[in-house]
């Protein structure tokens, strides 16, 4: 995360928020001596005593799915909107350039989940997507045959991520003045990164 204070987020709700809008992440690991990556859409579970996790599935052969059993430690990476910010549009000399972002991470331990957990994750997961097609129709499993599903259930692992660390960088010119941050609204139009940092503005 972005070491200034002015940008971090530390709001459980708004970063869980946040999560479930943009539930594909990245999650980095280092296994083995290795640097290992992954890209997984999750679900946010809201456990028992205020324990978060992040539940996702695996390809059986992913490098990270290997180390599952012993379990290992990992960082979530969710992303938003980013802008490249030209120093020209701040209206005020000695500027250079910079990127606005939103991303929140979400450090923990990841372990296997059971086979109805599994389950469980792949009916929520497709049921939180499939929400944000709406008026259509959603999909659900019931629309394929049995041996078809049990065939690809069959090639990935569930996996849940136990966040011990959730945190925040929304890096939006909280550093500069309304009237700088105006010039880059100004110039960056339609972009959601604009819209967001409007929000600091109003």
């Amino acid at each position: 995360m972005h070491p200034a204070n002015a940008f971090r987020v530390e709001d459980r709700e708004a970063l869980l928020t946040f999560v479930r809008e943009h539930a594909f992440v990245t999650l980095a690991a280092a296994v083995g001596g290795l640097p290992l990556v992954a890209q997984a859409p999750v679900v946010v579970r809201e456990l028992d005593f205020g324990e978060v996790a992040l539940d996702f599935h695996l390809s059986r052969a992913n490098a990270l799915a290997m180390h599952l059993v012993q379990g290992f430690r990992a960082v979530a990476l969710a992303t938003g909107p980013h802008a490249y910010v030209s120093p020209d549009w701040y209206g005020t000399n000695d500027q250079v350039p910079t990127w606005n972002y939103v991303s929140v991470e979400a450090g923990g331990v990841v372990a296997p989940l059971s086979d109805a957990e599994t389950l469980a994750l792949l009916d929520d997961l497709s049921a939180q997507e499939e929400a944000r097609l709406l008026p259509k129709k959603p999909w659900t499993r019931d629309k394929m045959t049995t041996a078809r599903f049990e065939g690809l259930i069959r090639g990935i692992v569930g996996c849940r991520l136990t966040v011990e660390r959730l945190e925040g960088t929304f890096k939006l010119g909280q550093n500069k003045t309304a009237a700088e941050r105006a010039g880059v609204i100004a110039a960056l139009g339609d972009d959601p990164v604009a819209e967001l940092m409007g929000k600091l503005n109003a």
